[in-house]
């Protein structure tokens, strides 16, 4: 007697765990996918904007231009732009307030700008968590609902005088779909993690390197306005 061997007809005749088991991998791959997508965007968008801004810092123009120009930004400044604003705005504010000592100024917009730079460095790193937990624990729960799977199989079996393949065939394929859930879930959040992680290390790399540079051009004019 034949026996429908489907996908779908394995899954709808899988039992309620290995279901409950394959539709929370489900749910975490439409999760994986959903942040895979969206923190590709925001890494793209966030080096364009620090790539535009670092070309217009360095071509040489006046830095209160480029203070207001940062201002405008639709939705704000970002990426490298947002620790150039906060740093030039606490030196404005404090210049302002006629404390010119340098080493003051200087180190009050390096608070500035590092604050600046961990609000940045969250905003990239947001999601990425979730990305490692569904790498390193979906093979795991695939892995539980292919010995849930099993388990159901070989209690079957003992029940009959006689087994034959058509008999466990369906029962293990079930479970191994599992298994194979669990891989598809894993392997692209694994892979995006490392990509993202590495592509965040190397944002912050740059702009740690600017806030030196920045830190440096700040106190020179601080010493200036002393002079």
């Amino acid at each position: 007697m034949a026996v429908d061997m489907s996908l779908l007809t394995l899954i709808m005749n899988a039992s309620f765990v290995v279901k409950i088991v394959m539709l929370a991998l489900l749910l975490a791959s439409f999760l994986s996918w959903s942040i895979i997508f969206t923190k590709r965007r925001l890494i793209m968008r966030t080096k364009s904007a620090s790539d535009d801004f670092e070309a217009s810092f360095w071509s040489g123009g006046d830095l209160n231009t480029l203070y207001r120009s940062a201002g405008r930004e639709k939705g704000g400044a970002m990426g490298m732009a947002s620790i150039f604003e906060s740093g030039f705005r606490e030196f404005n504010r404090i210049t302002a307030q006629g404390d010119t000592e340098p080493d003051k100024v200087v180190e009050e917009c390096r608070r500035a700008m590092r604050v600046a730079l961990m609000r940045e460095v969250d905003r990239l790193e947001q999601s990425l968590a979730t990305l490692a937990t569904i790498g390193s624990t979906s093979p795991y729960v695939g892995l539980f609902g292919t010995v849930i799977g099993i388990m159901n199989s070989f209690r079957m079996l003992a029940g009959m005088q006689s087994a034959t393949l058509a008999v466990v065939a369906p029962g293990i394929a079930e479970a191994l779909i599992a298994t194979a859930m669990g891989l598809f879930a894993a392997i692209p959040a694994v892979i995006a993690y490392n990509n993202y992680a590495d592509k965040v290390v190397r944002l912050e790399i740059r702009y740690d390197g600017f806030m030196e540079e920045f830190t440096s051009i700040l106190q020179r004019h601080a010493r200036k306005k002393v002079a």
